[in-house]
């Protein structure tokens, strides 16, 4: 059996398009139509402003106005007439006060002699600079360096021999080092003895230590004796 129609030719086929596209241009043509907006011609005039060129007229100069110029200096006079003046000055002759070589000196001043006072000064010369250090009883050296080692040594010595730990330090164990400082005067006696330690027992003993020193020779500088400070630690120990 033979179709009729072309299926080619199926006009139900695009329909939904064509219906869209349809309805797409009827809304356009309403929105326009909605949109449309009309004036009145009566109420619109039309001004035009017409702009002349305004020509400036050239006035001429018909006179020109001269500045004179400033008039010349005057001219000095030709006779110059000089005018000598009726009064003296004397002039004033100051004479100078200065002597010379050629000057003598009339006048002869006595000066009486002064007497220079040696002033004696109670400095204490430190032990590390004194010229000559005190001497220790028994030591014996040419240089200064020798009788320093000299008096260390026999410093020591005198520590070893008169050293007595305190009973009731020994018994509290009071252990420590006691730093005692004096001077060995003018006379060569040991003076100005102080201390400072852990405990006064320890310092009390340090100190009577130092009181037994013997008498010295005294330190001296340029050729005069001197105070000397010393100082001396003094180790209080407790050996099992």
């Amino acid at each position: 059996m033979e179709a009729k129609k072309n299926p080619k030719l199926d006009i139900s086929a695009n329909s939904s398009l064509y219906f869209a596209i349809g309805l797409n241009i009827m809304l356009f043509f309403t929105y326009s139509a909605l949109e449309y907006k009309s004036y009145d011609s009566a109420g619109i005039t039309l001004d035009m402003l017409q702009v002349e060129e305004v020509i400036e007229e050239e006035i001429p100069i018909t006179e020109q106005i001269q500045t004179p110029p400033p008039p010349p200096p005057q001219a000095a006079p030709e006779v110059i007439t000089i005018i000598e003046d009726i009064q003296e000055i004397e002039e004033t002759v100051i004479e100078s006060s200065e002597i010379t070589q050629e000057d003598a000196i009339e006048d002869v001043v006595e000066v009486e002699e002064v007497e220079v006072e040696d002033l004696d000064e109670d400095v204490p010369v430190p032990f590390s600079v004194v010229e000559k250090v005190p001497i220790f009883p028994g030591c014996t050296g040419r240089s200064n360096a020798e009788l320093k080692t000299c008096f260390q040594k026999k410093m020591q010595e005198h520590l070893i021999k008169h050293f007595k730990y305190p009973e009731v330090a020994m018994e509290m164990e009071i252990t420590g080092k006691v730093f005692v400082m004096f001077e060995i005067n003018k006379d060569g006696v040991v003076s100005g003895i102080r201390s400072r330690g852990p405990d006064k027992l320890l310092e009390k003993e340090a100190e009577r230590i130092i009181s037994l020193l013997p008498k010295m020779i005294p330190g001296k500088q340029r050729g005069m004796a001197v105070r000397v400070p010393y100082s001396i630690p003094i180790n209080f120990q407790i050996l099992n």
